[in-house]
């Protein structure tokens, strides 16, 4: 999670936008942002997503080099 929180908190401050505008624009409370930036590990995926989508960016679901 800590490497998604990383890339999502660089490109919010790429594209401009402090917190609260990312937030409203991106269509989630600030208060997941907030948690999401941070690296919380239980945040929801629908809501990943959305913020993603709204980046030009989706998850991808990929094996690992091991399996």
């Amino acid at each position: 999670m800590k490497s998604i929180a990383k890339t999502i908190k660089g490109l919010r401050k790429k594209s401009g936008l402090d917190q609260v505008e990312f937030a409203k624009r991106a269509g989630v409370g600030l208060r997941f942002l907030r948690e999401l930036e941070q690296g919380k590990a239980t945040v929801r995926l629908d809501k990943v997503n959305k913020v993603l989508e709204f980046l030009g960016h989706h998850l991808e679901v990929v094996r690992n080099a091991k399996g």
